[in-house]
């Protein structure tokens, strides 16, 4: 018994969409195959293996297909990639030029891989780069030869084991249809008015904070976040950040809300209530990481699953950031809104 070979479309929109118009394109692409996984804020991967034999084309002439629907009903270009899973597809993708298609035919895969840069592999960063540059590991078929012992000396037996498989051209997840429009907040709303910019800080900091305990919570990452300052006045101000990569990480959280605060310049503005809210969920075990080779990182994500750990036996305020504990020990400086929704 054969194992019918999947054929996986990923496709760059090269237009800035609201959350409407993504979900017209969701909705469009859904008529081309029930099998659309929303990739925010402008991509979308399509699972083309069963839409084949109803369309009676070839997997690159149903590309062009739904590429040509996008261009003709919506007006959004695209690039695209089509490959036998979903690393390859987003890897094609990522090296097509606007309107232009890369099909990596699965018995063609080894191959096209094995020139390319290491940093091509998703998740990949500069460190590990720099780390495999020294030893002359630059590309990926390079590390695709090195015996598994020898990369685990470089890396760490986990961290190799994953380049391994991703150089090697496998990925075994599937294109799931995800809900592309949930998100988490957390709001503070202040007794009284603050013009204290440290108070500001503060604020911001432990709403982040409260927001990467949730996702944690709920295994799920965010790739985007947004900053709502109201003001004395009810007029309110917001801020949105796409994150460099899906994440629950709370430092990586409170670094963004931290600097979207930071743009808006407050000075001393007299704030009645600040809102976080964490866009584009998607389940923490689909979401790619990005590879470390800092042993800070790691203890980092020990110490906050430990943090974790002792919320849940002892309650929200067991642990909380440093930066926070003035603001803790001070009475009646803030009330807590609706701690945190789901939608």
């Amino acid at each position: 018994m054969t194992t019918r070979r999947r054929h996986i479309a990923h496709l760059h929109l090269h237009a800035a969409l609201s959350e409407d118009q993504y979900a017209d394109v969701i909705e469009l692409m859904s008529g081309i195959t029930p099998h659309v996984q929303a990739i925010p804020p402008d991509a979308v991967q399509l699972d083309l293996t069963s839409a084949l034999r109803y369309f009676d084309v070839t997997p690159y002439d149903l590309v062009q297909l739904a590429k040509l629907r996008l261009l003709a009903l919506y007006g959004i270009e695209s690039s695209a990639g089509l490959a036998g899973n979903r690393m390859l597809a987003t890897m094609a993708a990522d090296a097509s030029a606007p309107g232009r298609t890369t099909w990596v035919p699965a018995e063609r895969a080894a191959d096209w891989l094995r020139s390319r840069p290491v940093v091509a592999l998703p998740g990949i960063g500069r460190a590990t780069e720099a780390t495999l540059g020294r030893h002359g590991l630059h590309t990926i078929g390079q590390i695709a030869d090195v015996p598994p012992a020898t990369l685990q000396r470089l890396l760490g037996a986990g961290l190799a084991r994953l380049l391994a498989e991703r150089a090697r051209g496998h990925d075994p997840r599937a294109v799931t249809p995800l809900e592309s429009a949930a998100h988490l907040s957390a709001d503070l709303v202040l007794e009284r008015d603050c013009l204290d910019p440290a108070r500001h800080h503060q604020a911001v900091l432990g709403l982040a904070d409260q927001i990467g305990g949730r996702l944690r919570t709920e295994r799920q990452v965010a790739s985007r976040l947004t900053l709502t300052v109201r003001y004395a006045d009810r007029s309110s101000t917001t801020r949105t950040r796409t994150l460099p990569e899906p994440t629950d990480h709370s430092p990586a959280l409170v670094t963004a809300a931290l600097g979207l605060l930071g743009g808006l310049g407050l000075q001393r503005a007299r704030v009645r209530a600040f809102v976080i809210r964490a866009d584009d969920l998607s389940p923490a075990d689909r979401a790619y990481r990005q590879l470390f080779l800092d042993p800070d990182a790691e203890r980092a994500r020990a110490a906050e699953a430990a943090s974790d750990r002792a919320r849940r036996r002892f309650g929200p305020g067991a642990v909380h950031p440093a930066a926070l504990a003035d603001g803790r020990r001070g009475r009646g400086a803030q009330r807590p809104g609706r701690t945190l929704a789901m939608s």
